[in-house]
């Protein structure tokens, strides 16, 4: 009995190391300033229950301990991995919450705007859904939680364009297009004062980049983050059947057509592939409620 008590609670120590490394190494995100704040201190919580695990199987194996010293070590183990799971739950619901606070803020933004209203919501939407059917390769680096918030904002830097440019009913001149090309821009600017965003300017500065280098910047290929290259997918998709005010919207299957003739071209072939795979549901129901893509 108490043997196998101190046991049990060896294995749920295991368990603990893993939970915690696993989230240590999955929560490199926004949330966290992009990167491990505190190395020192996580190293330090990694050690000590590498310790603890240690000193319970030298009391199991070399020790002579009583029912309640293995009492003690047995419910040691599960109190560590209740902290655990409470340390997991806060970090989660405080995402949840930035995150609704951010969305609230693009809705405010893109009022001004009736073609952009509820199209940063839809690329986020679509974003985090094909980013689940990427292979892992292609996710190496991208944390979800960075990327839902690089997704959500990659048209802030529209809050600098003139009203009368971002809802002229008609095709933009050449000056105006200079400056409508300017947003990607701004959004680094905006962006500028918070360290947290770091990670993800890049991705938020690049979505307009092409493969063949005729985009925004003249990115060419594989030098375009690969989450910009995810997003350009998704914002191509919902432009496409979104209404603006200068054209109609266009229905799913037109869309799937856009997006194969401009693979290659346009948009990184593999996640254009990955992309229409994905079931015409699944992409009608990343539709914000409030807006009317699809005919």
């Amino acid at each position: 009995m108490v043997t196998a008590l101190i046991i049990i609670g060896s294995i749920i120590m295991v368990g603990n190391i893993i939970a915690y490394v696993r989230f240590i190494r999955t929560s490199t995100d926004v949330m966290l300033s992009g990167k491990h704040g505190e190395p020192i201190w996580e190293n330090i919580g990694l050690a000590l229950l590498v310790f603890f695990l240690l000193g319970y199987l030298g009391v199991a194996f070399f020790g002579k301990p009583d029912l309640l010293m293995a009492g003690i070590l047995f419910f040691g183990a599960i109190f560590v991995s209740l902290a655990l799971v409470l340390l997991y739950h806060l970090v989660d619901t405080l995402k949840d919450r930035s995150l609704e606070v951010t969305e609230t803020l693009i809705g405010v933004i893109e009022a001004r705007d009736s073609n952009l209203n509820g199209h940063s919501r839809n690329v986020q939407m679509l974003s985090m859904c094909l980013y689940k059917y990427l292979p892992a390769t292609m996710k190496e680096g991208i944390s979800p939680v960075s990327f839902e918030y690089a997704a959500l904002l990659h048209d802030v830097g529209k809050l600098g364009v003139p009203e009368s440019i971002l809802n002229k009913p008609g095709k933009l001149d050449p000056g105006e297009w200079d400056i409508m090309k300017q947003h990607p821009k701004i959004a680094m600017d905006l962006l500028k004062s918070l360290p947290s965003f770091d990670e993800i300017k890049d991705w938020i500065l690049y979505h307009h980049e092409r493969m063949d280098g005729k985009g925004y910047y003249g990115l060419p290929g594989s030098n375009i983050p690969m989450a910009a290259r995810i997003i350009a997918v998704c914002d191509t998709y919902s432009a496409i059947t979104m209404r603006r005010s200068y054209k109609d919207k266009r229905t799913h299957e037109e869309a799937m057509e856009i997006i194969k003739d401009v693979s290659g071209s346009q948009l990184d072939p593999n996640i254009s592939a990955i992309f229409m795979t994905i079931p015409k549901n699944e992409l009608q129901a990343c539709t914000p409620e409030t807006v009317d893509f699809y005919d």
